[in-house]
């Protein structure tokens, strides 16, 4: 089983890797998002495009594959890995997933940054990190995984790298071989995808092209474009505003409000503004988008894309989600969005780090805190207006079974059928109950999940 790596011809080998353990650091010790520290760090280092490739990978790669890895370092050492002070734990990752699951990458390449990492952090473990190392090299074609006969879902788990709980749930809803297909699909990277500004996507995928940027058109999102960019906000036209940068499934729930022109529509959780300021774009500027967020620097960051983007129609507001129905008045919004907080488990694509956070008993008290919101917001909704519900995970504590108790309380509410309100090219996307669906094995999108409700 291998990944395309990057190959050895940085000028200075150990400047990516010192990258990636700095920000594996963070995420570890600071449970930091792997996707934001590492961002804030290419930002400012200054490295080369390859560089910049290289240390992206390793980060991601290296979050991903980190429960196979740790199962394989254990059986290298005498002691409990947790013990090992997180320097030595990270470069000791960082060698064996770049032995054994990146391609191109020399052996004494990987071998000899990741003792020297050590070295300057821990000199006394370098000889350890040297012998694991060197010993996964002599033994990389028979290193241990657990028997598939003696327990098919340990092996599974640590084979493909997902927390046991996880694979057990998954193989319930998709069947062995469906389970196996979903869990590899979230080890490979996840695509970057930009929307282009509403009828604009040709000319921007003209111009992309002409610059150099491998890139096509979404399949399923009519503004999505797919592109190979190590910094999508290094391209031309960014901060002018002509595009942005959003995940192609995310922006398919945006099509199922079907928001038009004068509208009031409520975002209730709304940072970092990525639905917000599409919302505002496909109503042409004209309405309001009120885009809420509990934190001020959740409001800040929706204010800078809508500045951005030069959209004059959205209005950042600081406010919980949760008591949102004792601030604002009732029956006064046609659009409301509901894009709830969630456990996050259909984006492990993009956020490896999840899988090792969540547990449980998080899916039970996320979908609690999901009932609250939705009840807070219905009643904000105007009669004939129209409400979407939308996660990013696939636990049903979450999608199925919030929403069946939404709409028992609230009859005034009716089910709508997604494909109805959807481009033609996501109605495939659409399960048999009307909801959207979106799955990474099968649709190479993000797992999405959303309903749209309208109040007679």
């Amino acid at each position: 089983m291998t990944i395309d790596g990057e190959s050895e011809t940085a000028a200075d080998p150990l400047a990516a890797r010192s990258l990636a353990l700095a920000v594996l650091l963070q995420v570890e010790k600071e449970t930091a998002h792997a996707d934001v520290a590492l961002a804030v760090a290419l930002g400012a280092s200054g490295l080369p495009t390859r560089d910049r490739a290289l240390a992206s990978r390793l980060v991601y790669g290296t979050l991903a594959w980190q429960g196979r890895l740790d199962w394989q370092i254990a059986r290298f050492i005498d002691r409990d890995l947790t013990s090992f002070d997180p320097h030595v734990r990270i470069a000791l990752r960082l060698g064996l997933y770049q032995l054994t699951l990146l391609d191109r990458v020399p052996d004494h390449a990987a071998v000899a940054t990741s003792v020297e990492l050590a070295k300057r952090h821990v000199p006394a473990a370098a000889g350890l990190v040297n012998a694991v190392l060197r010993r996964t090299i002599r033994e990389r074609d028979r290193l241990p995984l657990p028997d598939p006969a003696g327990d098919p879902l340990e092996h599974l788990a640590i084979t493909l790298s997902h927390p046991r709980w996880l694979v057990e749930r998954w193989q319930a809803r998709f069947g062995s071989a469906g389970v196996a297909e979903l869990l590899r699909a979230d080890n490979e990277a996840a695509p970057t995808v930009l929307r282009a500004r509403p009828g604009t996507r040709d000319t921007l995928l003209a111009r992309l092209a002409e610059a150099g940027v491998p890139c096509e058109p979404g399949r399923f999102a009519p503004d999505a474009i797919r592109v190979q960019a190590a910094d999508p906000h290094s391209i031309a036209g960014w901060s002018a505003g002509e595009f942005s940068v959003q995940e192609e499934a995310s922006q398919i729930v945006v099509h199922l409000l079907a928001a038009e022109p004068g509208m009031r529509v409520l975002d209730t959780c709304a940072a970092p503004g990525g639905k917000a300021t599409y919302l505002a774009d496909l109503m042409g500027d004209r309405g309001t988008v009120v885009a809420l967020d509990h934190r001020a620097r959740g409001v800040r960051a929706v204010a800078t894309n809508a500045d951005r983007l030069r959209l004059a129609s959205i209005a950042p507001r600081v406010l919980d989600a949760r008591t949102v129905d004792t601030t604002l008045p009732h029956a006064s919004f046609d659009r409301i969005l509901v894009d709830a907080p969630c456990s996050g488990l259909g984006t492990l694509r993009a956020h490896p780090e999840i899988r090792w956070r969540r547990e449980p008993h998080d899916l039970v008290r996320l979908g609690e805190q999901q009932r609250q919101m939705l009840a807070a917001a219905t009643p904000l909704l105007k009669p004939g207006g129209v409400i979407v519900y939308a996660t990013c995970t696939l636990s049903d504590e979450e999608n199925e079974d919030v929403v069946r108790a939404w709409l028992a309380a609230h009859p005034e509410l009716e089910r709508e059928d997604a494909r109805a309100h959807l481009p033609a090219s996501a109605h495939a996307l659409v399960d048999d109950t009307g909801a959207l669906c979106t799955l990474p094995h099968r649709d190479d999108l993000d797992g999405f999940y959303a309903v749209r409700a309208r109040r007679r």
